[in-house]
């Protein structure tokens, strides 16, 4: 059960609810009290202040955070008067997202949804999708391509022609340079995909959990969004703490993606949408 301006509501749209519980929402869902810990989480304020410029929306516009976790974009957002729906896999960081908006007096649409899955009934003026918050974070048979397409094919159809979207994705740049012949020997990293497979714990005293995570190169990016709809304006350097309109340096963590809806995402069978 989610809250929307003080209200108990239930959403149910795409996979809003689920019965089985995938690898990233237990991981999630463990790690959301420790979440705002991360020192990745410290630049809020600066962070929108360059969102709120680079997607140009209007006062008062809509825009759609995909995999918001415990909802500091989102709640920054709204406080700043733009109308905001916060989606994201994990109840628990949702219940923590929905009692900051609460506690801060704004108003945040949140949403319980697959990033791969998910239908909207609104269009947006804008979109967000950072700091792995869905976009790179494969399932147990997640295909390294179809998966993260179909989060691009669902954010592209839910916004606006000529609407904005501002990404982070992780640098396969860095992961190349970093992994060795012993670590694809040992199957902690596919060249073919640029997936690191690795074991990780969702937070201490609790057991690691097997995860699987895709890195970009910048050329893959331009594909998969021109094929989901859209064009890349800019690529740049987006490792938190240093987002700017600089170029992406080989080895930092996150590669930013600005981007514009110019067309229509392909559908499940690979055929445009009309």
């Amino acid at each position: 059960m989610l809250r929307h301006g003080g209200k108990d509501i239930y959403r149910p749209i795409g996979m809003l609810l689920m019965t089985e519980k995938s690898v990233w929402e237990e991981f999630f869902d463990a790690h959301a009290p420790f979440y705002e810990e991360n020192v990745f989480t410290k630049n809020t304020i600066q962070e929108v202040n360059f969102l709120t410029e680079e997607l140009a929306v209007r006062d008062g516009g809509s825009i759609l955070d995909v995999g918001c976790g415990t909802g500091r974009h989102s709640i920054e957002l709204a406080r700043r008067g733009y109308a905001v729906t916060g989606l994201d896999l994990s109840s628990e960081m949702l219940a923590r997202a929905a009692d900051a908006a609460r506690s801060k007096e704004v108003n945040v649409q949140w949403v319980r949804s697959d990033a791969a899955r998910f239908q909207l009934p609104d269009s947006y003026d804008g979109a967000i999708c950072l700091c792995e918050g869905a976009f790179g974070l494969l399932g147990k048979g997640d295909d390294p391509i179809g998966q993260p397409l179909s989060i691009l094919c669902n954010i592209s159809r839910s916004l606006k022609p000529q609407a904005k979207a501002v990404f982070t994705v992780l640098n396969a740049l860095a992961s190349i340079r970093r992994n060795t012949n012993k670590d694809v020997e040992e199957g902690r990293f596919d060249p073919l995909t640029l997936v690191e497979s690795s074991e990780c714990a969702p937070r201490d005293g609790l057991p690691a959990v097997a995860v699987r995570e895709k890195a970009f190169v910048p050329t893959e990016i331009v594909l998969l969004f021109r094929l989901a709809g859209m064009s890349v304006i800019n690529i740049w350097g987006g490792t938190a703490g240093n987002w700017g309109r600089r170029p992406v340096d080989l080895d930092e963590m996150e590669i930013m993606v600005v981007a514009c809806k110019t067309g229509e995402p392909l559908e499940r069978d690979g055929a445009r949408s009309s």
